[in-house]
């Protein structure tokens, strides 16, 4: 069972130099390509979260779930959290964060426009996610695609685990203005 990341306030600013989206509307968020949205709370990548992570993907490559054989032959000197991993942390770390507009019904994925693995994650090390608004595209009926780009930093390291710039397809709630 992998370890749950809160998401019970979509709407709550974090308040480290960002500002939720929960304060602005679909059809705002024009007015704001390129303002960071925020940055989520650290969360520690344990090594039951990489050998759950393992067990749901059939992933058992040793480099991530043998701890004893990462330690001696590993050029990491420990196990390493899945890549995949790292990027499945971007949908719930955001959430956390706030992005969905406050007349939005949900956030739906639609697709990721590139991604880059910079660094590994050791197992224990902490994560957190920083987002930037990076381009939205008017829809029919109200809805939006909004680009962001995702950043998951490492603590303590100069280089992120990842870029991920995703799309998410925003669809307003019920009796909400149309773009």
């Amino acid at each position: 069972m992998c370890a749950r990341v809160s998401t019970s306030d979509r709407f709550r600013a974090r308040g480290k130099g960002g500002f939720a989206l929960g304060n602005f509307t679909i059809a705002e968020l024009s007015e704001h390509v390129g303002r960071e949205l925020g940055v989520s709370d650290w969360v520690t990548i344990e090594q039951s979260r990489i050998d759950d992570f393992a067990d749901c993907t059939g992933d058992h490559q040793w480099i991530h779930v043998d701890v004893e054989r990462a330690k001696s032959e590993s050029p990491f000197r420990s196990p390493i959290a899945h890549g995949y991993l790292m990027l499945a942390m971007v949908a719930p770390l955001s959430m956390e964060i706030g992005i969905l507009p406050k007349d939005s019904s949900a956030g739906l994925n639609y697709g990721i426009d590139k991604v880059r693995f910079l660094a590994p994650v050791p197992a224990g090390a902490r994560v957190r996610l920083r987002v930037v608004i990076i381009g939205v595209e008017p829809r029919e009926g109200g809805q939006a695609i909004m680009k962001t780009q995702n950043t998951l930093e490492i603590e303590g390291s100069q280089k992120p685990a990842l870029i991920a710039e995703t799309l998410a397809l925003l669809m307003p709630a019920k009796g909400t203005a149309k773009l």
